[in-house]
């Protein structure tokens, strides 16, 4: 307890006793004892007052006041209230020798007649007065609620918001320039944003009853665009297509087509749900893939090109022998050059130059132009042409009435073949090498018995993949004897040295001609008129 005071009335005189401090307190202060006594009009010499609260923090002090004698002083207490009006602080005071105490129930309607009206602490009053005071002390005995303050509303988005390129890294820690993930994809039904309300927060109160206001809060509101729906509570938008994501301005924006001016160093390779749009070109080496149509505005070098659906080039494609392109529905090019062109559907273009072409249905190479020269072209029902072949010899080849996809099946097929082979007859040279050691009593240890016998399974497994190839490449040989009505039709010219394949029969043309249709009949390659 810390150390106090009380006053001491005999006959004729005044005085007080200083009692020291217990288990740690703090010792009897002279302001204190000073504001006391200037409370009760009761003058003192400050000399023997300040030597003796000094020595009071060790021991029992007593000193003489005055030579009158005073009236016994009750138990009282001073008030602080804090300047905010949050806290108030009692501070005890013992009684004189003879004087009164106060009650519990005399200090709370001491606090409400003085203005407090909200935030009394009535239980540590209570316990004040039910046990032995601790005077000279400041008790916390009303206090004010503080404003709980609340936060602002936010939105958390679930894409990159940030627009700077970043290249990728390859795996040996290089940059790669061609993956810079400028594009934000995102499929139908991803959740986009989330916005996240404001909280208010919570009134405060004082000890005079005045409401404390928390401070402002910001509010939010979630800002789109067209392709997105937003929930019955609008907090959550979601994509109502697969395609890329933007912010711009605050708002979210999904679009199933990416518009990008050219494909270069700029933009990297595009991987794209949807579909593309190029307003320029498409650079050398660089890749644009998409799942729906990708639009070429301007030329195509050597690149490779992969759509779901239509690949439309306005101004040609120049593929330097590397670009490619592969559509799961039509290609539309105003020229080919250099590439390797598959489409699922048709091919069009105004002119074919050292070319690799093949199509699910026709292809037509008409127009100004018109020609078709070197190269390979392949179609499952028709080939159309102004002018075929070429006068200076270049190596031409027409294919129609197999699908191409077959043709290509065909030449894997070949390919897993032959490569089979080679390991099977690998394994039979070790299998009948050891069997000849075996002969001649040669030991083999329990390595070499597990490894031969792993050996002997391989033979097996390989056979059985051949057989199966084999099988496979007879039935789709027996589709490639052509489809009815198959055709190669040269509008104008077809040069000598072309190679006409219908199905399974082929021939050379040896001469020039023009204005023909070439056709299967029976067994042969038959040139009509038009």
């Amino acid at each position: 307890m810390n150390g106090f005071f009380r006053l001491i009335h005999e006959e004729g005189k005044t005085g007080i006793q200083l009692i020291p401090p217990t288990e740690g307190g703090k010792p009897v202060s002279v302001n204190d004892v000073m504001e006391y006594l200037s409370s009760k009009d009761i003058v003192c010499d400050k000399n023997s007052l300040y030597k003796a609260v000094e020595a009071s923090a060790e021991k029992r002090m007593a000193v003489l006041l005055e030579k009158r004698t005073t009236l016994p002083e009750r138990e009282c207490y001073k008030l602080t209230i804090t300047p905010d009006n949050m806290r108030a602080y009692v501070r005890f005071y013992a009684p004189s020798v003879g004087g009164g105490l106060m009650t519990a129930d005399e200090l709370i309607q001491d606090l409400e007649n003085s203005g407090i009206k909200y935030g009394i602490l009535t239980e540590v009053i209570q316990k004040c007065f039910a046990k032995r005071r601790d005077y000279c002390k400041d008790i916390l005995i009303a206090q004010g609620k503080e404003p709980v303050h609340g936060r602002d509303a936010s939105i958390k988005y679930y894409f990159n918001t940030d627009r700077k390129v970043k290249p990728a890294l390859k795996e040996d820690g290089s940059v790669d320039f061609f993956q810079l993930n400028v594009v934000q994809h995102c499929d139908k039904g991803d959740v986009l944003a989330r916005l996240i309300p404001e909280d208010p927060g919570e009134y405060g109160t004082n000890l005079l009853g005045q409401r404390l206001k928390p401070r402002d809060v910001k509010k939010a509101v979630l800002k789109y665009g067209n392709n997105i729906e937003i929930s019955e509570d609008n907090t959550t938008l979601i994509s109502q297509v697969s395609g890329h994501v933007e912010l711009i301005e605050g708002s979210v924006f999904v679009s199933d087509v990416l518009i990008v001016e050219n494909v270069d160093n700029a933009t990297g390779n595009i991987d794209y749900e949807g579909s593309v749009q190029v307003n320029g070109n498409v650079c050398t080496n660089f890749q644009v893939k998409a799942k729906g149509d990708i639009e070429i505005k301007g030329v195509v070098e050597g690149a490779v090109l992969e759509a779901g659906e239509n690949i439309i080039i306005a101004r040609g494609v120049n593929g330097m022998g590397k670009g490619s392109l592969k559509a799961g529905g039509n290609i539309i090019s105003k020229f080919l050059q250099g590439v390797t062109a598959q489409a699922d559907g048709y091919i069009a273009s105004e002119s074919v130059l050292h070319s690799r072409l093949m199509a699910g249905t026709e292809i037509n190479i008409d127009g100004r132009k018109g020609f078709i020269s070197g190269g390979s072209v392949s179609a499952v029902n028709s080939v159309n042409v102004k002018t075929l072949g070429s006068a200076m010899g270049a190596d031409t080849i027409v294919e129609v009435g197999v699908d191409p996809n077959l043709t290509i099946r065909l030449q894997e097929l070949q390919k897993q073949i032959e490569t089979e082979h080679k390991e099977i007859q690998s394994i039979q040279q070790i299998l009948i090498s050891t069997k000849k050691k075996m002969a001649q009593g040669a030991k083999m240890s329990p390595e070499q018995l597990q490894y031969l016998q792993t050996l002997v399974e391989a033979n097996q497994m390989k056979s059985g993949i051949v057989a199966e190839n084999v099988q496979e490449m007879e039935r789709l040989q027996g589709l490639t004897r052509g489809i009815a009505g198959a055709n190669v039709t040269v509008k104008e010219t077809v040069h000598p040295g072309t190679k006409i394949c219908i199905g399974d029969v082929s021939m050379t043309v040896q001469k020039e001609m023009k204005f023909c249709k070439f056709v299967k009949v029976g067994g042969e390659v038959k040139m009509t008129a038009l």
